[in-house]
């Protein structure tokens, strides 16, 4: 799995003209993609991390501070670029099997007490960001 951890003071995702998913303080919003090979394994890590990870201000994670996370799914992460102008998205998993994983991760979250909100899978998406830092990571399992 991959994700793209932002720190932010506040985040919302719209579909369609509707708010679906938002935090209106500061937490992470969390771009996740899963590819063929992710499992169990790598949806614990993934939570682990988004949950742990000393990224927010005075060196806290998320589950230390009691900070929101909004977990969106984007497949593009696993986006190739070394040839052409095109990406290639063969890397990324297909829906039918990043979707039950993106969602393990978020109850694997709550699982730890992390309040979580979402966009929808699979959904054009509008993810409206107000970074704070701004402070990005890269989190591969």
């Amino acid at each position: 799995m991959r994700a793209v951890l932002q720190r932010v003071t506040r985040a919302r995702v719209t579909v369609e003209g509707e708010v679906v998913g938002r935090i209106d303080r500061p937490g992470l919003v969390a771009l996740v993609a899963a590819t063929h090979t992710d499992g169990p394994e790598d949806v614990a890590t993934m939570a682990r991390k988004i949950a742990e990870l000393r990224i927010l201000r005075d060196e806290q994670g998320v589950a230390d501070a009691g900070a929101p996370v909004l977990v969106v799914s984007q497949f593009t992460l696993y986006g190739t670029t070394r040839k052409g102008r095109r990406p290639s998205w063969g890397d990324a998993a297909p829906g039918e099997v990043a979707e039950p994983l993106v969602d393990a991760v978020v109850a694997a979250l709550r699982q730890r007490g992390v309040e979580v909100e979402t966009g929808r899978f699979g959904a054009m998406m509008q993810v409206e960001i107000v970074g704070d830092g701004p402070f990005t990571v890269l989190v591969d399992t």
